[in-house]
């Protein structure tokens, strides 16, 4: 019997899929679970610990923000036909449990850090002497700074900031009236961390000497009890589709829009109040009439509300490096000559960084070397997320000053890093780089750099697709992969992409590169129903992905398909998978793992097919639905046979790891595998370091031989002209924030020019 409208699906195909709120929080306890796992050292697991709460405030921000703003709809899952109702309940009850975890977890390693000689006390543990010693450093130190209120009729409940801490005290008058009283606790006035004389390295919080003094600072009342609190509110402001009149905006008007809806974001309503202490009925009560909160989104800690104190302890333990993972630091690449110019090289064969194993230098060369050469016309680049001191910038802004016309759209809409390019983009423009915002209702997520030579009248492409971000503080946190090409199809491809983008348009027909949200999906399907052709016709049948997220469910379905017809099908998945592998029937062939560990598993990897149908491809893109249907994405196929070689090679290494990966199980749950104990990311680490990933010596011409086979589903389109250099329109550029710079010069007057 087929599903009525707004039932759930099917027992049967329903036991194939996972929430998507459900299976991040599920992501989110395996990072917890490296915080209590005695393999990695302790300031290693403490800073698992802030992770863990760091990912939490941002997913109740975001997700469950979301949640509440569509409780009242008739929405639901489109894979488990959850309501938004029952999904917020279900996430409450999941993180209560996780938070409980959380508290025995932090409990234990702040023992293990006061046996090293630091300690976070508790006020009432501690001698009478040295609590003298604090009331003289409160009065004297801490009191003439706080803004304490009383709650009344003629004193309105204040407005309490996104993830700051309050004391809140219970009051009663002379008369034996209640009265409430909150205390800010000094964000951005206070240090955390008050020292405490005497040996060691001993410290109290801040919060909790301001409520231990409460009834100093309320000298009037009788404190009948005291209690921390810490507000998370909402971020789900939909910047993805606003403002939607960008296209008719002009660059400043769009940038002062978007500096407004980071402003309301901070005023958003509330989705979850943490607190420490003995919260009464009546305090309970008024906080919740007060924030307009249910008390399920009330959580009970046992530990500090804001565990980011834990990042100053790790590091007065520096000089025991014992305690820290052993030092690592990208390694130059063996494919690389630093000697020779890096578009030389790449003309010859294609080259690959593999991050953060090997170092980001070559990147940074090509772009400065490219504002240098007098035969550049111009150098194109995405920008998403940037570093606060950005050398990829730098080299922008000292191309721009030689001449050469710089192109660079940046992502104002990258959520939580808008300030930052809202700054970078006002820096861009004043050096005389055009900038582009993106699409109506569109990201671009892309990780793309096209360098446009012309040469003996001849035009070349120099182009770069990555995985991640062109940001140089996370290259070394997060694995990622970066391709170099001068394959002319793959240039021409890349200033399409650009030239759509300049005219607010997506790309609807491409050669190589695959492009969302139009020209992505399609041809992953198609691809995946070539391989689903080959196991019904009694073949050897494959597909592995690599991803951060799996939650398209068009993509899913196919994937199901997939594995009924007998493909076999491997998934590593690091967060958000909506798919269960090992489902009899269903799954069989499909399975799932995720790496967790040291660097952030970052890197999109697609492998389809085996033998001589076998392609590669890196991409941008998750299987999110937002990824293949609302942003501009691309995937690039890696045609030299030594990089595809490579990357089959890291995606076995992975998937035959024991120390970080878990396999999921039919029932959804995750599991770590027995056997001999092997770390991929260390073992890579390893190689870096031996050079093992050189690549033989071959003639010195360009390798683009093993092209990728078209997939038979997808049409047949005619093949765009290669655009000739200078052609595309004029891009727009975008606002920055606050930014610091390390150099004099232009970049340098810039900023310390008109400061934003």
């Amino acid at each position: 019997m087929k599903d009525q409208p707004g039932n759930p699906p099917a027992p049967s195909a329903n036991s194939c899929y996972v929430n998507r709120e459900l299976s991040w929080l599920q992501f989110n306890q395996r990072v917890l679970e490296e915080a209590e796992d005695p393999a990695n050292p302790l300031c290693e697991r403490m800073n698992f610990a802030a992770i863990f709460q760091s990912n939490l405030d941002e997913f109740f921000m975001v997700r469950v923000g979301m949640l509440l703003d569509t409780a009242h709809l008739s929405v639901t899952d489109d894979k488990t036909g959850m309501t938004s109702v029952q999904q917020t309940a279900a996430v409450l009850e999941k993180t209560r449990a996780l938070l409980a975890d959380r508290d025995r977890i932090c409990k234990g390693l702040l023992r293990e850090l006061a046996a090293q000689g630091v300690e976070l006390c508790r006020f009432g543990s501690l001698q009478d002497k040295t609590q003298s010693f604090l009331e003289k450093y409160f009065t004297s130190n801490v009191l003439p700074l706080l803004s304490p209120q009383i709650i009344g009729r003629k004193q309105p409940f204040p407005f309490l900031r996104n993830k700051a801490i309050y004391a809140v005290a219970m009051l009663k008058t002379k008369s034996g009236g209640e009265r409430m009283g909150i205390v800010p606790c000094g964000e951005g006035v206070l240090s955390r961390l008050v020292p405490l004389p005497g040996e060691g390295q001993r410290f109290i919080l801040v919060e909790e000497l301001i409520a231990s003094f409460l009834p100093k600072i309320f000298a009037h009342y009788k404190v009948d009890g005291t209690v921390l609190i810490r507000l998370v509110r909402s971020a789900d402001i939909h910047v993805d589709d606003a403002p939607s009149e960008m296209g008719d905006m002009l660059a400043e008007e769009y940038r002062k829009s978007m500096e407004k809806m980071i402003r309301r974001r901070k005023r958003l309503q509330p989705v979850k109040l943490e607190y420490q202490g003995k919260l009464t009925d009546t305090v309970r009560d008024s906080l919740c009439a007060c924030l307009g909160l249910s008390k399920k989104h009330l959580f009970d800690s046992a530990v500090p509300l804001d565990l980011t104190f834990m990042g100053y302890l790790r590091d007065l333990l520096r000089d025991k490096a014992g305690l820290f993972y052993p030092r690592r630091v990208p390694q130059n690449s063996p494919n690389v000559d630093p000697l020779a110019p890096m578009a030389d090289q790449i003309r010859q064969r294609d080259l690959m960084l593999t991050y953060p194993y090997e170092s980001v230098r070559p990147l940074l060369r090509l772009l400065q070397e490219a504002g240098q050469d007098p035969d550049v016309v111009s150098i194109k680049m995405t920008l998403y997320r940037v570093a606060h001191n950005s050398k990829i910038v730098e080299a922008l802004v000292d191309a721009a000053e030689n001449g050469k016309e710089v192109v660079a759209l940046v992502e104002l809409r990258a959520r939580f890093d808008e300030e930052n390019n809202i700054g970078w983009s006002r820096v861009l423009e004043r050096a005389g780089c055009r900038v582009i915002y993106g699409l109506d209702g569109l990201k671009v997520h892309s990780k793309l750099l096209l360098i446009t030579r012309k040469h003996n009248g001849q035009v070349e492409y120099i182009t770069q697709v990555g995985t991640g971000n062109y940001n140089e503080d996370t290259v070394r946190l997060y694995t990622d992969y970066a391709l170099m090409t001068a394959d002319p199809t793959i240039g021409a491809d890349a200033a399409q992409v650009f030239n759509c983008l300049a005219m607010g348009e997506a790309v609807e027909e491409s050669r190589l590169l695959m492009v969302a949200p139009v020209c992505l999906r399609a041809k992953v399907l198609a691809l995946i129903g070539r391989e689903i052709e080959a196991a019904r016709a009694g073949g050897d049948a494959y597909l592995g992905f690599k991803l951060n997220g799996l939650t398209d469910k068009v993509l899913i379905d196919k994937l199901i398909e997939a594995s009924q017809a007998g493909v076999k099908i491997e998934l590593m998945v690091r967060g958000i998978c909506c798919l269960t592998g090992g489902v009899p029937g269903m799954t069989d062939n499909i399975r799932v793992s995720s790496i967790v560990g040291r660097y952030l598993e970052h890197a999109r990897i697609y492998l389809f097919g085996t033998g001589e149908r076998r392609e590669v491809y890196i991409s941008s893109a998750d299987f999110m639905t937002r990824n293949t249907t609302r942003r501009v994405e691309v995937a690039a196929p890696v045609m030299d046979p030594d990089l595809r070689a490579h990357l089959e090679r890291m995606f076995q290494d992975q998937l035959r790891d024991t120390a970080k990966r878990r396999v999921q199980l039919p029932s959804g749950e995750y599991t770590r595998q027995p056997g001999e104990p092997f770390n991929s990311q260390e073992y890579f680490c390893d190689q870096a370091y031996s050079g093992a990933w050189a690549l033989l010596k071959r003639p010195q011409e360009s390798p683009k031989t093993a092209k990728p086979q078209p997939a038979p589903a997808a049409p047949k389109r005619p093949s765009p002209k290669p655009i000739p250099a200078k052609t595309a329109p004029s891009l727009q550029k975008r606002p920055a924030v606050k930014v610091q710079a390390r150099r004099s010069g232009l970049l340098g007057r810039l900023l310390g020019r008109n400061k934003p």
